[in-house]
């Protein structure tokens, strides 16, 4: 497992993690994931898997790189500390290693949100703030109102299927040293299965290139999110031969002549 820095922080992360929206899978493929070197598990406080995650990490305390979030429903100051408290407390931890503003509430003050975030750091509850489905006026607004601490990580819907964040906000991350970290980076299982008439093209493309790497073409979608700067990808999988499957995604690189091919082929 190839490892990326979160942000500027100097910590390093497994480059695959384990994602658990939609999760159902209890703790074996969760298990499976932190064997195969993806100590990155990603939760949040809307997911329900709060709990599965704790049972999963248990006997695994400084081993496991934490990820959870505060609902976009829960942004006024005394929410955000409140949330994240019930959150430590599902989980089992002390402190959350990264924790995610959900979404942007526009009803809500930024600065109010990100003083609460800042708390959570100087008590010790909380190690890095992040944000998720952030666009970029809302990630500028948010790292406005920072006083202490940097925002590291912006986590968006990014793959083969959905590149949208390659207009503005991936450029303004990598430029910034900001993590983008891509859930759904198989499409919600799209590139995983029999592909619609629409993508028939590409995915000829995608699976020409993977038999020519050996890998299979999830493989492939997800080296092609990692092959770019500053980005690390979530999969989710319910069952433990997709997690190693996923995790088996990183180690190696497409050539920059199948990665032009994709980028072309999934325009």
């Amino acid at each position: 497992m190839e490892h990326k820095e979160l942000g500027s922080t100097g910590v390093k992360l497994p480059e695959i993690g384990l994602g658990t929206w939609e999760y159902h899978g209890g703790v074996e493929p969760l298990r499976k994931g932190l064997a195969l070197g993806a100590f990155l598990i990603d939760t949040a406080e809307m997911y329900g898997t709060e709990e599965v995650v704790g049972e999963t990490i248990r006997t695994r305390q400084g081993q496991v790189f934490v990820a959870t979030k505060v609902s976009g429903n829960h942004l006024r100051y005394d929410d955000v500390i409140k949330a994240a408290e019930h959150s430590l407390k599902r989980l089992g931890i002390d402190s959350i290693d990264l924790y995610q503003i959900h979404w942007p509430d526009p009803g809500v003050p930024m600065r109010e949100t990100m003083r609460a975030m800042e708390t959570l750091v100087d008590e010790g509850k909380v190690r890095f703030i992040g944000v998720s489905n952030f666009y970029l006026r809302n990630l500028e607004e948010a790292q406005a109102c920072m006083t202490k601490y940097g925002i590291v990580s912006n986590q968006v819907k990014y793959s083969l299927l959905q590149r949208g964040i390659e207009e503005d906000m991936l450029p303004y991350c990598q430029k910034n040293r900001i993590t983008v970290i891509a859930y759904s980076p198989l499409g919600r299982g799209e590139l995983t299965s029999k592909p619609l008439i629409r993508h028939r093209g590409a995915f000829n493309v995608l699976h020409n290139i993977a038999r020519q790497t050996g890998k299979t073409a999830p493989q492939v979608a997800l080296n092609w999110c990692l092959s770019k700067p500053n980005v690390i990808a979530i999969p989710k999988s319910d069952r433990t031969e997709r997690v190693a499957e996923n995790c088996q995604a990183s180690g190696w690189r497409l050539s920059p002549e199948q990665i032009t091919a994709l980028d072309r082929a999934f325009r």
